[in-house]
């Protein structure tokens, strides 16, 4: 393996094996995930018929602040070594080396989210048809999430307490996939056509596909210059 795929690659295990070293760093947002969707019915009503309403918009923000939670180590590591600046400097292309972080990211944070996702629909008291559609926006709005994500982390990526800032930043992007998917869901559990929202949510992923790593590079180049 060599030349463009071969850094693609190498870029992206290296991320997933520094993630899997710091293991408790790795299961903070998911624990976080749990806490907020566990809690949910301690704090509002047991009762499973109002869960079941609710449970979509509770289980979609949990994985937004989740995803939140985890976005400001995505380039922290690396600005702090260096390791940043010799991506800019490397010969390959720098919005294909982002993306495999963006990948790396969403394997660690947004995957474990989509497999747990149907358990605690189950929690909530979701119809089965209402978990099969949460598991297909999730499918598309975790990834979606960390690319809209990356670019807010790359532009706050050299300071020091760019939280805040970071959350002001993407939120407001964030909104839309929200409102669509959670209406998704909501739709399906009613058993209506959802068609049109995961065609938003198709597209709106496959345009950030396309933009996304681009100004996550033009980003970086301009946070580390």
């Amino acid at each position: 393996m060599s030349g463009v795929s071969g850094a693609f690659w190498i870029l992206l295990k290296r991320d997933l094996m520094l993630a899997f070293r710091h293991r408790g760093e790795l299961a903070n947002p998911l624990l976080f995930f749990l806490m907020i969707v566990t809690l949910f019915p301690l704090g509002v009503s047991p009762e499973p018929a109002l869960l079941s309403r609710i449970a979509p918009g509770v289980i979609w923000i949990a994985a937004l602040l989740a995803a939140l939670f985890s976005l400001e180590s995505l380039f922290r590591s690396d600005f702090d070594d260096g390791a940043l600046e010799q991506m800019l400097l490397s010969p390959h292309p720098l919005p294909l080396l982002v993306l495999a972080k963006v990948l790396a990211h969403w394997l660690v944070s947004g995957l474990p989210m989509l497999l747990l996702a149907p358990l605690l629909g189950i929690f909530l008291a979701m119809s089965s048809s209402g978990i099969a559609a949460l598991e297909l926006t999730l499918a598309v709005g975790t990834p979606l999430l960390s690319l809209i994500g990356a670019i807010g982390v790359a532009l706050t990526v050299g300071l020091r307490r760019g939280g805040v800032l970071l959350t002001l930043l993407i939120m407001p992007l964030y909104i839309p996939v929200l409102i669509f998917a959670t209406n998704a869901v909501t739709a399906a559990a009613a058993g209506m056509p959802i068609a049109g929202q995961l065609y938003f949510l198709a597209s709106l992923l496959a345009l950030a596909l396309s933009l996304a790593p681009l100004a996550i590079a033009a980003a970086l180049r301009i946070s580390v210059s």
